[in-house]
């Protein structure tokens, strides 16, 4: 049986096999995934900054806090058994956990942590100003983050919640690297970048066995891990781009899981016995805006009626059935602070009746930018059909992405259809972009969808949600982004309607797979086969 099971995956490892050949079941504690991964670009921790990169880095490495698949609404300890927070002196004191080792057997020490986070800021790498907006900076760092002999103290700038900066520490480039082997293997000064790119130096549940770009990557289970050896000894993702191949491959058993079926694929394998299809809500929330350099979009109650001319359970279980559920408020179901009504629906004499009270001249004929893809021109037609019964009528202009978002960012688009996923899971990431821009000058620039849309939002908005980052009692916090969600919903140049879904079909006997709302909380182990 030995041989036999080495056997099998020597074959899946193979690069000369192809995918369609036909595998043998797949080994009982192994766990072998079809997935398109040619996304990645790098999965160093302080530069891994693409949804299939972060699935890899949230498995391998461990952050000093951070959301465990037990409980994906609670911030727990990683690497910290305990820390102490000092919100006046704006200090986090975390105490190291006791027996942690990383993959090379090398214990973690305090001096590991600042090593990882001084890395971050030095590479200066896309994910860094995660970091580095707590004040840290390269001539700084050793001074924002001092070591004791078992503690770690990190210091930071701004009217920060304390909770805020730990959901920061809790992001991928704060994920910890073993000092000693990185640094074995840096060359030119690159802080082991290179290296990293194709290894890992972490203590989390899984090791990279191997990594080649749009073909494979092997994780081995970590027998020493902290919170307990992962159930399955190995997980095999192989790059599959196809989808249809994906299906195949699940129904013929020589994958469990196939991570990027379409909706058609989905409901023809709905009822299959060897087939099981699990929903698992996702970050992106998918909104449309009015853009208010454009004189007639600039009424509130034009703003008031889009709200009751979108046809959310239309489209939701039509066309995006599978893909989206109606949701109508910036920050996504599933996390703390997360505003899950849905008051609006599709009811075009309400929208006729505000247009009608606050006297707006119609009709209204306004261009729709939209990415020349589904489900986006899918949405944009359906817009286009139900804004029309109110005299609103979209000219809807498809284009690449680059495209549209340039456009976006330039402030030059009459109204923009788009979707927006925050950066980490702190409900500052959103708020920030959907209620709060303190300067509307064109010459002011800001990654926000308040300043792209020259929404000057109320200052008494603004406050709020500086307010709100700055709140120390969390359950006070959660409540105050609530609100703003709530004055969103009522007051906006916005409409959220959709929160996007993502559907994976396994094998029956795959047990235990979490899959959050953000590529870091993609969990393998609990995963158990038996």
């Amino acid at each position: 049986m030995k041989i036999l099971k080495q056997a099998v995956l020597a074959a899946m490892l193979s690069t000369a096999a192809p995918f369609g050949a036909a595998f043998a079941a797949t080994p009982a504690d192994v766990l072998v995934v079809a997935q398109n991964i040619d996304d990645i670009v790098a999965i160093d921790p302080a530069q891994a900054y693409e949804f299939s990169s972060g699935e890899l880095v949230t498995n391998m490495y461990d952050r000093l806090v951070q959301y465990e698949p037990e409980d994906l609404e609670t911030l727990a300890g990683g690497l910290a058994s305990d820390w102490t927070v000092d919100p006046e002196g704006k200090t986090i004191t975390f105490t190291l956990r006791d027996g942690v080792t990383f993959h090379s057997g090398n214990p973690l020490r305090p001096e590991d942590v600042l090593f990882s986070f001084r890395r971050v800021v030095a590479l200066e790498k896309a994910p860094a100003f995660i970091l580095t907006q707590l004040g840290w900076t390269a001539d700084n760092i050793e001074e924002m983050v001092t070591l004791g002999d078992n503690t770690v103290t990190i210091k930071y700038e701004g009217d920060f919640s304390p909770n805020f900066v730990l959901n920061v520490l809790a992001s991928r480039p704060a994920s910890i690297v073993d000092e000693a082997t990185v640094m074995e293997n840096e060359v030119d000064g690159d802080f082991g970048n290179a290296w990293l790119n194709t290894n890992s130096a972490g203590t989390g549940p899984f090791k990279l066995r191997v990594y080649r770009p749009a073909e494979l990557a092997t994780l081995d289970a970590n027998p020493d891990y902290f919170k307990g050896a992962p159930k399955v000894s190995s997980v095999i993702i192989r790059h599959v781009a196809e989808a249809a191949t994906q299906q195949l491959l699940l129904e013929s058993g020589d994958v469990d899981m196939a991570k990027n079926l379409t909706p058609d694929q989905i409901a023809s394998l709905e009822g299959k016995d060897n087939v099981e299809i699990e929903t698992y809500p996702q970050a992106a929330v998918h909104w449309f805006s009015f853009n208010q350099k454009v004189e007639a979009l600039t009424n509130e109650a034009v703003w008031e009626a889009a709200r009751y001319l979108v046809d959310y359970e239309g489209m939701a279980s039509t066309f995006l059935k599978g893909q989206m559920q109606v949701h109508q408020a910036f920050w996504p179901s599933g996390f703390p602070g997360a505003l899950n009504d849905t008051p609006f629906t599709y009811d075009v004499e309400k929208a006729k009746q505000i247009l009608a009270d606050a006297g707006v001249e119609l009709p209204i004929t306004v261009t729709l930018d939209v990415i020349n893809s589904t489900p986006f021109t899918d949405i944009a037609q359906s817009l286009q059909s139900t804004f029309a019964q109110a005299d609103i009528n979209f000219d809807i202009v498809p284009g690449t992405g680059a495209q549209v978002i340039t456009k976006y960012r330039a402030r030059t688009h009459e109204a923009m259809l788009l979707y927006w996923a925050p950066d980490f899971m702190d409900p500052h990431s959103n708020a920030k972009a959907f209620a709060y821009n303190a300067d509307n000058s064109d010459d002011k620039y800001v990654s926000t969808t308040t300043w792209r849309n020259a929404w000057a939002v109320p200052e008494e908005m603004n406050k709020e949600t500086m307010a709100a980052l700055a709140e120390p009692d969390q359950e006070k916090r959660n409540q105050m982004y609530i609100d703003l969600q709530k004055q969103v919903q009522e007051k906006a140049p916005f409409v959220v309607m959709f929160q996007a879904v993502k559907q994976v079909g396994m094998a029956p006997q795959v047990k235990g797979f979490v899959n959050g709302a953000i590529s870091d909380f993609v969990f393998y182990r609990l995963v158990d086969k038996n």
